[in-house]
């Protein structure tokens, strides 16, 4: 496995530390033995093929899901040590990006918007409504925009809420599932330009879950790859890269070359093999 080499950006104690992190559902094994740090002001995408436990994994990371074995260490602190209420203020320091943006039908654009803001601080109706607007402005969305339902908006747009939605708290990580799913390149172009702004104009380490290449070569500085456990070998780690971007073309393992070029003629002899074909 290719180790990264350090951030000069993200110096002194990591913020998140996974130690031996194994999430099973039932006779299922998604993660195992997931070691990993990262460190503040980092940009961390983690790519893979479909099963391999990205999206488990931020959910691990932000509490929603509670580990089989090992532990999650976020700040410093065990989340496995926190109650619902010490966990649920941890949780106000993340910002999240759903793949699917997940605004609530109901509400409109600035309600959207304002819901954590009145969820989590004790901010004036006035102060709410300047930050929404600030939030919407930042990401490329016009002021007539406030009042519409989510079923109005385009998919682009319905990130760009869920994206204005997650920094309205100012949260010290962000959290983004697939962002650009879905989208056609210019307007995945566009989210990967605003996740770039977004680390600029805020101090946020972010980790971005991604089948985009095009994602993680330009937004993230450092990269990993999971692999599905169920076709790892025992002594394997899950891990198969974990690195710079721009050296990812030269990883050692073949698996790694395969993912990122999109070469599927390997993966199909295996599904045959499976299928006893």
């Amino acid at each position: 496995m290719v180790k990264t080499t350090s951030n000069p950006k993200s110096l002194g104690p990591p913020l998140v530390r996974l130690e031996g992190l194994s999430i099973d559902f039932g006779p299922l094994q998604v993660l195992r033995g997931i070691d990993l740090e990262l460190r503040r002001g980092q940009t961390l995408a983690v790519i893979g093929e479909s099963g391999c436990g990205k999206t488990v994994l931020l959910k691990t990371i932000i509490g929603l899901l509670q580990p089989t074995r090992g532990a999650v260490h976020f700040d410093g602190l065990n989340l496995a040590d926190l109650n619902e209420k010490e966990l649920t203020r941890q949780r106000a320091r993340f910002g999240f990006l759903f793949q699917q943006a997940a605004l609530f039908d109901s509400m409109t654009v600035a309600q959207n918007v304002a819901f954590p803001l009145r969820q989590h601080t004790s901010r004036s109706t006035a102060d709410i409504n300047d930050i929404v607007l600030a939030r919407l402005a930042e990401v490329g969305l016009p002021e007539d925009v406030i009042g519409k339902k989510p079923a109005e908006l385009s998919g682009g747009m319905r990130k760009r809420v869920g994206l204005a939605r997650a920094l309205a708290i100012e949260p010290e990580i962000m959290l983004y599932d697939e962002p650009t799913t879905g989208l056609d390149p210019i307007m995945s172009d566009v989210i990967n330009e605003l996740m770039i702004h977004t680390r600029r104009q805020h101090p946020v380490t972010s980790v971005i879950v991604t089948h985009d290449m095009r994602t993680a070569r330009k937004v993230a500085d450092r990269v990993v790859m999971l692999f599905p456990s169920a076709r790892l070998a025992p002594d394997e780690p899950q891990i198969l890269y974990d690195g710079p971007p721009e050296a990812i073309d030269a990883a050692p393992d073949g698996r790694v070359s395969q993912f990122v070029r999109g070469e599927a003629r390997e993966r199909l002899m295996e599904m045959r093999q499976e299928n006893g074909r």
